[in-house]
């Protein structure tokens, strides 16, 4: 079987960062960890092409080439993924889908034409998709509900990637979310018992990539990194010797909530281990709007208390926030701005909310009549695509407003300064650099 893997174009959106890209001579932030783990399930036997095309698109005599063309996508890339799957069939060949998008709106591969959509967890369904086909079946939908063990997770094909076009190289060390925030499809998809990999199989997958020569970034890319704390904690201190060894090769990224403050060790291991940024989803300062969205735990303590605490022990957090949550006062987009000069924190992501199919929020918007047309479309200009309890343009000023505000040269500049000067204090007494 000769196997064409194609990861959709990435329109600029909520982490895409072109601009910056751009300057900086890169292509990417980051490749497709969940399309190089399927390319690791794949028998070894076949011959597989594989095209991030955002980096470097394929050509007429791949697709000439291939028999089967294998398509993930999320959400943003919905127009690139729905061409594909069209390109795929109307050149005669097997098309194969999966990942989030396909998962969460499956109707949306099948009116495009796909033959096969691998959906959920490739663990479970990649083997019930492979006996179709040897089986010699043309069609099929392969789904579970199982929740796959992921110390049985193969190492993902890093071999596949051009290194020299991302700014950052994806891991994962676990899967699920044990919150359940009303807009968030992490839950639906991945489940609330966070699934956790083995520290030695975690450390395997980094010292590929350390091997391959990479040492930058490393975006370990769990929704939420301290949903099990307990096995957060197990891997650090396996980390933690490991990257000295090594004279810290990596500089990490990941994804925490905002509970994290509650936990002075956890965040000295993160440091030691060598994490520097943590995105934290905090939303907004507005505790009514929290609750109604079901985010309580960051509810519990002060929020800017809890940032402070975080930056002065050591990480520098990155932040996002998001206006539209139902009955959100007026003068949110400044409340906003205010907690993040207040907070210190450098790099804030701002957007509109939008309700994604497969959430809570969706499912109610829609049984109360509040939905308007069209998918969800995640980036910084798009409107909402429900009916809000203020009005549409209100929002939308104060979130032009408090975005171009926020971004100011001399206020960033002022908020990145005295975030270093705070991270600076734990990382000098115990001898961690900053990057």
């Amino acid at each position: 079987m000769k196997a064409l893997l194609l990861w959709p174009i990435m329109p600029n959106s909520f982490w895409s960062y072109q601009e910056t890209l751009d300057l900086a001579g890169l292509k990417s932030t980051n490749p497709p960890l969940g399309l190089i783990t399927i390319a690791a399930m794949l028998p070894t036997d076949w011959e597989i092409r594989f095209f991030d095309r955002n980096v470097t698109p394929e050509t007429d005599a791949d697709w000439d080439w291939c028999d089967l063309a294998i398509i993930s996508a999320m959400i943003v890339q919905k127009a690139d993924f729905q061409s594909l799957i069209k390109k795929g069939v109307n050149l005669g060949k097997q098309v194969a889908v999966g990942g989030p998008f396909a998962t969460s709106i499956p109707t949306f591969a099948l009116a495009a034409g796909a033959h096969h959509l691998i959906l959920d967890e490739g663990e479970c369904t990649m083997p019930l998709f492979l006996d179709a086909l040897a089986r010699g079946e043309t069609t099929g939908i392969y789904r579970s509900t199982e929740k796959p063990d992921v110390t049985n997770t193969p190492i993902p094909r890093f071999d596949l990637l051009d290194l020299d076009a991302y700014l950052a190289i994806t891991v994962q060390f676990s899967r699920g979310c044990p919150f359940q925030c009303e807009f968030c499809d992490i839950i639906n998809l991945y489940g609330r018992k966070p699934r956790t990999k083995t520290p030695a199989q975690f450390l395997a997958e980094l010292e590929v990539l350390y091997q391959m020569g990479w040492h930058r970034y490393v975006f370990i890319v769990d929704d939420n990194f301290i949903g099990n704390t307990h096995n957060a904690k197990l891997l650090l201190r396996a980390l933690i010797p490991w990257m000295e060894e090594r004279n810290y090769p990596f500089i990490f990224l990941t994804e925490a909530s905002i509970n994290l403050a509650e936990d002075d060790e956890l965040i000295e291991l993160m440091v030691k281990a060598g994490m520097t940024i943590v995105f934290m989803g905090i939303e907004t300062p507005d505790t009514d709007s929290l609750l109604g969205i079901h985010k309580v735990q960051n509810t519990r303590k002060s929020l800017v208390e809890s940032c402070e605490k975080v930056t002065r022990m050591g990480l520098q957090i990155m932040s996002g926030f998001i206006m539209g949550f139902d009955n959100e006062r007026a003068g949110a987009g400044q409340r906003i701005q205010e907690f993040i000069e207040t907070a210190n924190i450098p790099i804030g992501q701002f957007s509109l909310l939008q309700a994604l199919q497969n959430t809570a929020l969706w499912t109610r918007l829609e049984r109360e009549g509040r939905l308007t047309e069209g998918l969800a479309t995640i980036h910084q200009g798009a409107i909402m695509n429900f009916i809000p309890t203020r009005p549409v343009v209100e929002i939308t000023q104060e979130y032009i407003d408090a975005f171009w505000q926020m971004y100011e040269p001399m206020p960033y500049l002022k908020r990145t300064f005295r975030c270093f000067r705070m991270m600076n204090g734990w990382r000098s007494k115990h001898n961690r650099p900053i990057t």
